[in-house]
């Protein structure tokens, strides 16, 4: 069964003794825009479908965007396309490396190798408001094996030259003294990263640089998702295509994506990517939607990637569809009672909660699974991930019963679509280990770090929504109380300390990576943790980290503060927590979860929370709305970016219409979710499967088809994109 916002600390809200309305979010897909808000607090918008027009190479400007037809990078991509065993593969890891390996190297070895090769070379770091970065690890030295037979280690060098085409090097460690067990092979990323390196690769001199910037529209995919398709009609790896922030999956979204680009030009990528190198033609991709629900356009080349963080927030233009007064249990006819709900948030703000989306859809939680982890319970993380889930895609549940009902790994694998990517790395690891399920923490080591991090920032989400309910349940959400905390603005780090829910503002970790140190033994490996290095080798010097620094109200200072100002930690090592009654509830809210809320530290590094703070109201920089008239729910009400560049009709009301819609504009900042802004207007429950039961049971569902609209563009169901 799915779970409710209470089940993840979601229950109060900021106004009170306002009637309730009720109105049916993401009814459609267009009913739900999100624009990115870049840097310069411009709104991206997609603004030309043209193919970019071709300019000299000799003069090349950071904005201009120049193409030119190149035969070596098609012949390129043709060769990478044929062969398998490239990191184009629809794969990155393709389990015939781990085949080809395995004749030289133990599964641990082969593990911590492909954990290496997928985060790349120079990987950005993983950062999300309160989250800890990746540890980083030396990109100079790599995994180190003893290897006794000279052909056994001449077979891995040559394995290492033909599996990853030059972005790997092996060579034998002329440093280590031989001993019984052999040379030592050390295995590390290539300096000059072969085919289509790592990030510090350059481009040729006298050529344009080494990035191309697009804008992405995207409809009804998840961002990461989004991305691996495109990495896939571009001949990429997806390690090669970064954003400033994830965006919604229930919706028409827009953001910029950075390429780094090898020999593509801009117009090579537009190409690839609107399927012209196949059936589509240049009319096609001019007169239809883009395919799979993506589209992209506005191309630039620039200097660096984009990195989390680099976004001012996003704006929206969200439309509530069959608004009505629960109170009554009949249409609004006056638009009072709206006015005042959405007045509370303009001039009141709403509880900054994480929503529903941080904590997945399917019946199992990700803070639940995070908070397994965090206990060192691997065994029952394991379980969690791999259990049934309600209402999933067929093809997932036909994978999990194979496995959990026939015991049948080989079905399983068989079955397990590539897009379940945890279930997956499992599954894959119990083959390696001949179907034994006993080493389950080195089964959740085989799952890509940033996914492993995902479920134990869901738990830290779950805690801050809990803890803040509490407080708002307890002192109100109109003015600040003694035992708050407030960051000190007389601090010499007070515009950090106001980021500071931020993605990007919390703790920093040295880039580059740790040096791993293999020891090809049985069952073990000894990890050797040095100082981190730049990808040149040298230590890069940097500002130490230095928390931000808060301070605990008391009744001689609180009035100097709004409720604005009031933050609340998210658990972890570099935290204060809030004083008096509510701080010591926090720490008995963690004791029950058997956590320590003085100790987050733990031996697996990766799930060492240092934690950070997080305003508990947030207050739109801008906001509007308009009521609307409608009949048939299948009539689009708003218009995405590319539909207006194709020339599709632009909505049109009906002004004597059947049902009431609520069309709001809003921007916020990065940290806050416009479903948390739409709960307090609505003061109805957000998670999805609330919402489909509102759709097919409203009446405007009666009308469906009486006007012009397009039913395949209604959301009422969360469909899966099927496999590609």
């Amino acid at each position: 069964m799915s779970f409710l916002e209470k089940d993840v600390g979601i229950s109060e809200y900021v106004g009170h003794g306002i009637p309730k309305i009720e109105g049916i979010i993401k009814q459609r897909f267009t009913d739900f825009l999100v624009f990115e808000v870049d840097q310069d607090s411009k709104v991206i918008h997609l603004k030309s479908l043209d193919k970019p027009e071709s300019k000299p190479e000799s003069a090349p400007t950071e904005s201009t965007p120049v193409v030119s037809e190149e035969p070596a990078a098609k012949a390129k991509d043709e060769k990478l396309e044929e062969n398998p065993s490239e990191t184009s593969s629809d794969e990155p890891w393709p389990e015939s490396f781990t085949t080809r390996l395995s004749a030289f190297l133990s599964g641990s070895a082969i593990t911590e190798v492909k954990e290496m090769y997928l985060q790349g070379p120079e990987p950005p770091r993983v950062s999300d408001s309160g989250w800890a970065g990746r540890v980083p690890k030396s990109t100079e030295d790599g995994a180190k094996t003893p290897i006794a037979s000279k052909a056994t280690r001449t077979g891995l060098h040559q394995a290492i030259r033909e599996l990853f085409n030059g972005k790997l090097d092996s060579e034998t460690d002329a440093t280590a003294p031989d001993t019984d067990s052999g040379s030592r092979i050390i295995i590390k990323w290539s300096k000059s990263r072969g085919g289509r390196g790592g990030r510090g690769e350059r481009a040729p001199r006298g050529t344009y640089p080494p990035y191309i910037h697009f804008t992405l529209q995207k409809t009804n995919r998840d961002t990461q998702d989004a991305l691996g398709h495109l990495s896939r009609s571009l001949h990429v790896s997806v390690k090669d295509l970064s954003v400033a922030g994830t965006k919604d999956k229930r919706g028409v979204t827009i953001q910029r994506v950075s390429l780094k680009r090898g020999s593509k030009k801009v117009e090579d990528v537009w190409k690839l990517a609107n399927g012209l190198t196949g059936r589509r033609t240049i009319e096609d991709a001019l007169k239809y939607r883009g395919e799979r629900g993506l589209r992209i356009s506005d191309f630039n080349y620039r200097k660096a990637a984009l990195e989390l963080g680099m976004l001012k927030g996003n704006a929206f233009l969200i439309t509530l569809r069959y608004v009505r007064s629960v109170a009554t249990n009949v249409r609004i006819e006056s638009e009072q009672s709206m006015n005042e709900a959405l007045n509370v948030i303009k001039n009141k703000g709403f509880i900054n909660y994480y929503g529903m989306q941080r904590f997945g859809t399917a019946s199992v939680p990700t803070h639940a699974i995070g908070l397994a982890l965090l206990q060192s319970n691997w065994q029952k993380a394991v379980s969690l991930i791999l259990q049934p889930r309600h209402g999933e895609h067929p093809d997932v549940e036909a994978a999990r019963n194979a496995w959990l009902v026939d015991h049948d790994l080989d079905k399983a694998l068989e079955l397990m679509p590539r897009r379940v990517v945890a279930e997956r790395c499992l599954l894959e690891s119990f083959k390696t280990q001949k179907g034994d399920t006993r080493n389950a923490m080195g089964a959740l080591d085989t799952i890509p770090k940033n996914l492993r991090l995902m479920y134990v920032h869901a738990y830290q989400s779950y805690v801050w929504n809990a803890i803040v309910s509490e407080r708002i349940r307890t002192y109100g959400a109109d003015k600040p109380v003694p035992g708050d905390l407030v960051f000190d603005t007389s601090s010499a780090d007070a515009e950090m300390n106001n980021n500071a829910d931020e993605p990007g503002a919390e703790k920093e970790e040295e880039r580059g990576k740790v040096i791993f140190q293999f020891v090809q033994i049985f069952n073990g490996i000894h990890a050797l943790a040095e100082e981190p290095t730049s990808s040149r080798g040298w230590k890069k010097a940097r500002k130490p980290y230095v928390a931000p620094v808060v301070k605990t109200l008391t009744e001689g200072d609180v009035y100097k503060y709004t409720i604005f100002d009031v933050i609340m930690p998210l658990p972890g090592t570099d935290v204060a927590y809030p004083g008096g009654k509510l701080g010591a509830r926090y720490r008995e809210f963690l004791q029950m979860d058997g956590l320590d809320a003085d100790n987050f530290v733990r031996k697996q590094r990766i799930y060492t929370l240092n934690g950070s703070y997080r305003k508990i109201l947030h207050l739109p920089k801008e906001m509007s709305w308009s009521v609307l008239r409608y009949t048939d729910p299948d009539v689009p009400l708003a218009q995405a970016d590319e539909d207006k560049l194709l020339g599709f009709d632009a909505p049109v009301t009906v002004e004597d219409g059947k049902f009431m819609a609520l069309q709001i504009q809003l921007t916020l900042g990065t940290a806050a979710y416009a479903t948390m802004a739409l709960r307090e207007i609505t003061k109805t429950e957000t998670s999805s499967h609330f919402q489909t039961g509102l759709t097919a049971t409203s009446e405007d569902q009666k009308f469906r088809g009486t006007g012009e609209g397009e039913a395949a563009d209604v959301a009422i169901e969360d469909e899966e994109i099927a496999e590609e």
